[in-house]
C-alpha cells in the first residue's frame, strides 16, 4: 500500500497548467527546501506548475526533516533496510506522479523531475522504470543507485541532465561520470553533464540556469 506524499505547490504564473516540474528534496530536508527555486524559474516557465512533495518517512538523521529511504552510513540502518526503503519510496513516488498527471490533465512528456542529492537518486531510479517517459530528469548532486540493474530494468529513456559541484564533500563528484556512463550503457542517448565550479553540496545560480535551459528544451518551450 502506497503512502500519500504531502506536497507544496506554486501555481503557474499564467494560470494555465501546461507542464509541471516536480522537485524531489534531499535527505533530512523537505519539499519546501526546493520549492523556493520556483520563483526564479517561474518567469521563464509561466505555464508550469511547480510541485514539491515531502518524502514519506521522518528522517532519523534529521528529526525535523524527511527521507526517501534510510542511509546506512548516516543512520546505522542496514543495506537491506535501505534497499527496501528505496523500493517502497519508488512506489509512493510513482503513485504521486500518476495522481498529479490525472489531476492536472498532463501527459508524461509534460512533466520534469528535478532532484537534489537523495531526490536525484529517486529520480534516476524511478523515471527509467516508468512505462512512459517523462519529458526529462534534472539531477543535482546525486548518484545512480544500483547501476548494475539499470540495463535489465530500464523501460523508458528520456533526456537527463546531471549537475554536480566540484567541491562536493557529501556526494563525491565522481558520482556524475559513473551515473552518466551507466545511463549511456543502458541506451540513454541524451545524457548531459554540468560541473558547478567552486560549489559544494548545493545548487548554484549557474547550475540552475543550465537546468532552466534544459527544461525549456525538453518541454519544447
Amino acid at each position: 500500500m502506497t503512502r500519500v506524499l504531502n506536497a507544496g505547490r506554486k501555481a503557474p504564473l499564467s494560470g494555465d497548467t501546461r507542464s509541471a516540474v516536480v522537485f524531489l528534496h534531499g535527505y533530512g530536508a523537505n519539499g519546501a527546501d526546493l520549492l523556493g527555486m520556483a520563483d526564479p524559474l517561474a518567469e521563464h516557465l509561466p505555464d508550469t506548475l511547480f510541485v514539491a512533495p515531502d518524502a514519506p518517512e521522518a528522517c532519523a538523521g534529521a528529526p525535523m526533516g524527511f527521507q526517501w529511504f534510510p542511509i546506512p552510513w548516516i543512520d546505522g540502518s542496514s543495506e537491506e533496510e535501505a534497499e527496501r526503503g528505496l523500493l517502497a519510496a519508488a512506489e509512493d513516488l510513482n503513485a504521486f506522479l500518476d495522481a498529479l498527471m490525472v489531476d492536472e490533465d498532463l501527459l508524461p512528456e509534460q512533466v520534469v523531475l528535478l532532484g537534489f542529492s537523495q531526490g536525484t537518486m529517486m529520480s534516476l531510479h524511478v523515471a527509467p522504470r516508468r512505462e512512459d517517459p517523462v519529458a526529462g530528469v534534472v539531477g543535482f548532486s546525486g548518484r545512480l543507485m544500483r547501476p548494475e540493474l539499470l540495463d535489465d530494468e530500464v523501460v523508458s529513456r528520456m533526456p537527463i541532465l546531471l549537475a554536480h559541484g566540484d567541491q562536493d564533500d557529501v556526494v563525491p563528484i565522481q558520482s556524475l561520470p559513473q551515473a552518466a556512463e551507466a545511463l549511456q550503457e543502458a541506451g540513454f542517448k541524451d545524457v548531459y553533464a554540468h560541473v558547478m565550479k567552486g560549489t559544494a553540496h548545493g545548487i548554484d545560480p549557474d547550475g540552475l540556469g543550465v537546468a532552466l535551459a534544459f527544461m525549456r528544451d525538453v518541454l519544447s518551450l
